[in-house]
């Protein structure tokens, strides 16, 4: 029998408090209802859909390059039980199993949700439903049992006195056999607090019809709790943060403080790598084998082969950085950037577009964009390629060998040919050949005596100001 998946994602998320849809608030750096499709896909499900409502439009946006994925939309929003039913024209004469899912619970893992899957098969019920026990139940539905049998679920403003004293509760996630499910679904009422077609009183429908419901109980709660808060959703994400670093730890990387270090879900880290505190890396980056990553860096879809060392507070975006090259303190790596085997990008110096060879220095404070350098180069101090007119970006070619001294500008499109020096304080507007030195600076004069002649002229000036001016 096939199963299918549906995720219920229509909820505005009122506590949250924002224009932003709740499931698309990042938890550990993504969107919550991205570590819902994760898991869903253990399942290899036949279908998979997600129900939005509020703010649907921009939850398909986010979405829509997941392939296969469908969307359907619960207008109003009339309840759990209600956005079920949206989905009644999708199973006409389907049979299976049918997952429900919610978008704000994060943490569930694929695990349990193939051991529910299993659990459902096996005990031939109409319908399972996952549990959990909870030390505060306070704002979830309660599991109410009559000889151990699930035979009821009751919402947590529906319930008595008694049935509040009760610690299991319903996750909100459950199994379904499509057959008797949506003709189920259309007998459900609205007669409760907040006016609204709750499923779980699909659990007491089904009983009264001798239908049975099964039950499976997580042993980590934590796995099933939803997110409702700012404060719920910054302690989930603490919670993913240190299981991607306890994971790099047990594979052979340092981490000096997991507390302050995060790690993004689509990085990997070599093993002997270390990461000091305050380190984020994000998107696709890829760090290699022996590296250090000091404190304060920032690195987002970038790859850092083995060896490389990122000194303090650099941010390094869209980069490739080679063995054993050095970057920093305070330097800045911009997207096709490319910065070769055993170079060194010093103090406050940027990087564009750049390709900068292997074994050339850039020590301090200079600028390079939409820039070829070749080997063995060096940048001095204050050296910036003019690469933007107003109006286009060109480029700048330095070959091998060259020396380019502090505070020269180089004005693209130019060319400094291999093992050509260029004289500090110049401003490059013509190609330089190999092997030559330019100089485009003014000529110095010096005049003698200057400072003196000037001392003299203000001195005398200044009496004769005095001698002018009347006595009181």
């Amino acid at each position: 029998m096939s199963s299918h998946v549906l995720i219920l994602a229509a909820g505005k998320g009122t506590r949250m408090k924002s224009a932003v849809p709740k499931v698309l608030h990042a938890v550990a750096g993504r969107p919550m209802i991205e570590f819902v499709l994760d898991t869903a896909a253990a399942l290899s499900p036949a279908t998979c859909t997600v129900v939005v409502g509020h703010a649907g439009e921009q939850v398909r946006q986010a979405l829509g390059g997941r392939q296969g994925l469908g969307f359907l939309l619960q207008e109003p929003q009339l309840g759990t039980g209600h956005a079920l039913l949206q989905a009644e024209p999708l199973f006409r004469g389907v049979q299976g199993t049918l997952v429900l899912l919610s978008g704000d619970v994060p943490l569930l893992s694929p695990a349990t949700l193939e051991a529910l899957a299993a659990r459902h098969t096996d005990s031939g019920a109409a319908a399972t439903v996952v549990t959990a026990v909870v030390e505060d139940p306070t704002g979830y539905g309660r599991i109410v049992r009559e000889g151990g049998e699930v035979r009821r679920i009751v919402e947590h403003r529906d319930a008595t006195a008694e049935e509040r004293s009760l610690r299991e509760i319903n996750s909100g996630i459950y199994a379904f056999d499509l057959e008797p499910l949506f003709p189920a679904l259309a007998r459900i009422g609205s007669n409760n607090a907040q006016g609204e077609y709750y499923l779980t009183d699909l659990v007491a429908l089904y009983g009264s019809e001798g239908r049975r419901v099964s039950s499976f109980a997580v042993p980590d709660a934590s796995e099933v709790l939803g997110i409702n808060s700012r404060q719920e959703l910054a302690a989930t994400g603490r919670r993913v943060w240190r299981a991607r670093n306890d994971a790099l730890m047990a594979a052979g990387v340092t981490i000096e403080d997991p507390d302050t270090t995060f790690v993004g879900h689509g990085v990997s880290v070599g093993p002997d790598t270390v990461i000091r505190p305050g380190v984020v890396l994000e998107g696709t980056t890829r760090i290699g084998s022996r590296c250090v990553i000091y404190p304060g860096v920032r690195i987002e879809d970038s790859d850092l082969s083995d060896d490389v060392w990122v000194y303090d507070h650099c941010v390094i975006s869209g980069a490739r950085i080679a063995q054993g090259a050095r970057v920093g303190p305070f330097a800045r790596m911009r997207p096709e950037t490319v910065v070769d085997e055993g170079a060194h990008v010093g103090n406050f110096v940027e990087l564009k577009k750049t390709h900068f060879g292997a074994g050339s220095k850039a020590m301090h404070l200079a600028y390079l964009g939409d820039a070829t350098v070749g080997t063995r180069v060096n940048i001095g101090a204050g050296t910036i390629t003019c690469n933007y007119d107003g109006v286009r970006k060109s480029p700048t070619v330095i070959g091998d060998g060259a020396f380019i001294g502090s505070d020269s500008q180089l004005i693209a499109p130019v060319t400094v040919g291999s093992d050509a020096y260029v004289a500090a304080g110049s401003s490059i507007t013509d190609d330089v050949p190999s092997g030559s030195l330019a100089i485009a600076r003014g000529r110095q004069l010096v005049k003698e005596g200057w400072v003196q002649r000037k001392r003299t002229a203000a001195s005398g000036q200044q009496s004769a100001d005095t001698r002018s001016k009347p006595s009181e």
